[in-house]
């Protein structure tokens, strides 16, 4: 995983943001192209290589997942939102218990 898409994560993923889904599109956008390319680029690997972790996705953000692969299907959701057109922002789970 490079250091934009960590950076992202740990910014606008985490625990107080991820739940906010007015719109997160628009806020990448306004970065450069450079950084915005090293996002997509980033998740691109992550979600090919599947090499992120349930543990070191919660110490980046502090959500919890019930599962690898919820995380890999949020993931997925966000990448389709931000790169490929989906109209809705996604959300993680709300109780993992």
């Amino acid at each position: 995983m490079n250091e934009e898409l960590k950076t992202f994560i740990r910014t606008y993923l985490d625990l107080e943001q991820a739940y906010d889904t007015s719109g997160l599109r628009p806020t990448l956008m306004a970065f450069s192209e450079s950084y915005v390319q090293a996002v997509r680029e980033g998740f691109s690997e992550v979600l090919q290589k599947r090499n992120l972790s349930l543990g070191e996705y919660e110490g980046m953000t502090g959500l919890e997942f019930p599962d690898i692969d919820s995380l890999y299907e949020y993931l997925q959701d966000m990448n389709a939102y931000l790169f490929e057109g989906r109209p809705d922002q996604p959300a993680p789970p709300e109780d993992v218990s």
